[in-house]
């Protein structure tokens, strides 16, 4: 077995929270920096800055024989104002996912203004496009749709931040509905998984990681939060958490 370090809730520059120097580059960079092994970038109902997230790091794989995979991912909000990070085992069921999120958004423009920018950049941290619907909208799919949306494409769920009073599914819902066969759970960087099985006992049966969730380069994991996986495969990540 291999110990892992990750961090798999990190927000590049298409999410309007996420800061300026949030580029493909940028992360991808800081991760080699931090001597993170697999990160998942995972943007506010959009999967569009994975294609060249994903490039640079195989670029920087040839060139510097790095170990850091990329792991794909998105942070959809559901109608219950859910944060779920879905985890996809390829680019291209991520990019599926997106097209179907980006469907279910409302119509609601991004005031660039009052939000921030929703920037898609290439390989070279060039800006290729921006997105007009405004992604921290929630979706109108349910949690149990976009389970069914997510497995049908061979990725797992993750609730997000179980520990928040905002925007988690136990915020939104109360539970977990056990129909949905989730078996990880992402608690927040400065939350203790012994406090969260403290705080809600019905937590016992699943496993916890934690996520920076960085929306700047400082704020990205360091070589800190760590899993025992039997090598270096997304498919064996997808999983470990599902």
């Amino acid at each position: 077995m291999e110990k892992v370090a990750i961090d798999l809730h990190i927000h590049s520059i298409l999410s309007p929270c996420g800061e300026e120097e949030m580029t493909p580059n940028n992360i991808v960079n800081m991760a080699l920096i931090k001597e993170l092994d697999f990160i998942a970038v995972t943007d506010h109902n959009s999967a569009k800055n994975l294609p060249a997230i994903i490039a640079v790091a195989k670029k920087l794989a040839k060139e510097t024989e790095s170990g850091l995979c990329i792991l794909p991912g998105i942070e959809v909000t559901t109608k219950e104002e859910a944060h779920i990070l879905a985890y996809l085992p390829t680019l291209e069921a991520a990019m599926a996912l997106d097209a179907i999120i980006y469907r279910h958004l409302p119509d609601i423009n991004n005031e660039k203004e009052l939000f921030g920018p929703q920037i898609i950049m290439d390989e070279n941290d060039q800006v290729i496009g921006e997105v007009d619907k405004l992604l921290i909208s929630a979706t109108d799919i349910g949690v149990d749709q976009l389970w069914q949306i997510v497995t049908d494409l061979g990725g797992v769920l993750v609730p997000a931040h179980i520990d928040r009073k905002s925007y988690s599914i136990i915020a939104s819902l109360g539970f977990i509905p056990p129909e949905l066969d989730i078996k990880t759970c992402e608690v927040s960087k400065k939350e203790s998984f012994e406090q969260v099985l403290k705080d809600f006992r019905f937590f016992k049966t699943y496993q916890f990681i934690h996520g920076s969730d960085a929306h700047q380069l400082e704020d990205i994991a360091e070589r800190e939060y760590f899993l025992n996986l039997p090598d270096m495969r997304r498919q064996t990540l997808i999983d470990y958490l599902g």
